[in-house]
């Protein structure tokens, strides 16, 4: 196996930094004027008791107020650690601050993602911390939210093609994901057109070479465990549809 590129966060050109106390807001310069707003926002959600979108019901979104708008999320652990440590994590090298590295890499290959915006931690010691991560705000719905809404066969059969092509251009550029799943797929619209983004990289890692065929199936198989989890009974994809989103 192909060791990943270690990405970690450097400064970039397109990002700035602001510290404020306890808290580190790397933000786009497109938005760096916001920066004040948004580091307030993030730290209202922090003791937010709403639950968010997502299967970690961890997504918010922030708007800016001159038409623009974020999505947060919020770093969230999930099994059975959640319930002891939830939304704190330990280390000096930050998951969201990677995350952010790695999708701007991401989308510099040509990977469709949704576009980095930044991230935001706060300190609570010297190694722990709590985090967000921020992407452009996009208009769309999981793929699992769009099997259960659209009941147009061809509609659905094109989109699970999109997905498909997404995943084969992820792969091809060297993007092993850490978490795919029917809630990282991100279905959009423009006009009467379909794509498929992903979302989601945290603990995903880039590579320098197209990921490897078993890297490929172990993707693949998690995809199927999430959907054979969320549609046990096939009411929404069927055999075919799963080929269509496992196939190498």
């Amino acid at each position: 196996m192909r060791p990943p590129s270690q990405l970690k966060w450097r400064a970039d050109p397109n990002f700035t930094t602001f510290k404020v106390k306890r808290r580190e807001l790397v933000i786009h310069r497109d938005i760096a004027s916001q920066a004040a707003r948004v580091m307030r926002e993030l730290g209202e959600l922090t003791s937010a008791v709403e639950a968010g979108a997502g299967n970690r019901q961890s997504a918010y979104r922030l708007d800016l107020g001159d038409g623009r708008g974020l999505f947060a999320r919020r770093c969230r652990r999930g099994g059975l650690i959640a319930s002891i440590l939830s939304d704190v994590y330990f280390g000096i090298t930050p998951r969201p601050l990677t995350e952010l590295a790695v999708t701007i890499e991401a989308m510099r290959r040509g990977i469709p993602v949704a576009k980095p915006m930044g991230a935001m931690i706060e300190w609570l010691s010297p190694v722990l911390y709590r985090g967000f991560f921020l992407t452009r705000a996009v208009r769309g719905m999981t793929l699992w939210e769009f099997v259960k809404a659209d009941d147009d066969p061809t509609v659905r059969r094109h989109v699970l093609e999109q997905a498909r092509a997404a995943i084969d251009i992820m792969h091809s550029k060297g993007l092993f994901h850490g978490d795919l799943n029917l809630h990282n797929l991100l279905v959009t619209q423009a006009r009467d057109s379909f794509s498929v983004i992903i979302i989601d990289l945290d603990k995903s890692r880039l590579f320098d070479a197209p990921v490897s065929v078993a890297m490929r199936r172990a993707n693949a198989a998690r995809l199927i465990r999430s959907a054979r989890k969320l549609d046990p009974s096939g009411k929404f994809l069927d055999a075919a549809a799963l080929w269509i989103l496992s196939r190498d």
